[in-house]
């Protein structure tokens, strides 16, 4: 498969051992379910079925031995939207299989100022993904295999400052 015609989704359909994301943002409310999260702001109930097509697709790859994990580098206090995500997704999510750890940087240092989202599989192909100001997915970019090392030593970093998103929301969560 050459570089220019895998995309992101095909990706998800290929990778056979794990599948990292760096999450960087403080507000992806354009993209997803946006839906949910108006329900989320006005107080309501999570709604039956929330996320199920993402937690369907998480199952699979964790039912059959790939791991599904990811890092959201973030600081206190939560926006409305990472209340949202943190407090309905993720543990959505970790019903499925998912793993998440925070990297809160509230009170030190970021260690990958300069790096933005990304989707690494197979700590060998990275795709780089791209947000408006308001939160929209713009797309993601599948860089050729030889940058993976590169989006690995970030992966590599991330987890190293971050903690269990569990033990983290335990201690900071609303």
């Amino acid at each position: 498969m050459t570089t220019s015609s895998r995309t992101l989704g095909s990706l998800f359909d290929a990778f056979e051992r794990e599948a990292f994301r760096l999450e960087t943002l403080d507000d992806y409310s354009q993209s997803g379910n946006v839906d949910a999260y108006q329900a989320f702001l006005a107080g309501q109930d999570r709604p039956d079925g929330y996320n199920a097509d993402w937690l369907d697709e998480i199952k699979e790859h964790v039912d059959a031995g790939r791991r599904m994990y990811r890092v959201h580098i973030l600081m206190r206090p939560l926006t409305p939207y990472l209340r949202f995500e943190l407090g309905w997704g993720y543990f959505t999510n970790a019903t499925a299989g998912e793993e998440f750890f925070i990297l809160d940087v509230t009170d030190h240092l970021n260690p990958l100022p300069a790096v933005g989202d990304f989707w690494l599989f197979d700590s060998v192909t990275a795709a780089p993904m791209a947000y408006s100001p308001e939160g929209k997915f713009l797309g993601a970019d599948v860089l050729p295999d030889d940058r993976g090392a590169e989006y690995a030593a970030y992966r590599d970093a991330a987890l190293a400052h971050a903690v269990p998103f569990a033990d983290w929301w335990a201690e900071h969560g609303t």
